[in-house]
């Protein structure tokens, strides 16, 4: 059932991008961690990145975040794990969702343009 609703889902080496950009915003005010905080990103358009985890229980919590990221035409990616959500995102509880506010001259404008060509 959940394969068909989490889509798309990061493989590896997206992952990989992923966490290692997250670990490098984790202590910014760029990095907006929790469903809350990632809705409040998406609805002000301040949101780059949106990433979901596809095991969030139950997954309802998170399924309005998919639909505004395609009103706004904010890209939007799941992976695997909450736990390994909420630890890259420097937190000691699992993490369901998070977004990323960048703007065009951050330095990490490579690796979110390396993830938006991998998408």
């Amino acid at each position: 059932r959940n394969d068909l609703i989490v889509n798309p889902i990061a493989n590896l080496e997206l992952q990989s991008i992923i966490f290692s950009l997250i670990k490098k915003l984790k202590f910014t005010s760029f990095l907006k961690k929790g469903a809350n905080e990632t809705t409040r990103s998406i609805r002000k358009n301040l949101a780059t990145l949106v990433i979901l985890a596809a095991d969030a229980d139950p997954l309802e919590i998170i399924l309005h975040l998919p639909i505004l990221c395609e009103e706004k035409r904010i890209l939007y990616i799941y992976i695997p794990s909450k736990i390994e959500l909420g630890r890259y995102c420097g937190i000691q509880r699992s993490v369901i969702a998070c977004s990323l506010e960048l703007n065009e001259n951050m330095s990490y404008l490579n690796e979110l343009n390396r993830i938006r060509s991998i998408i």
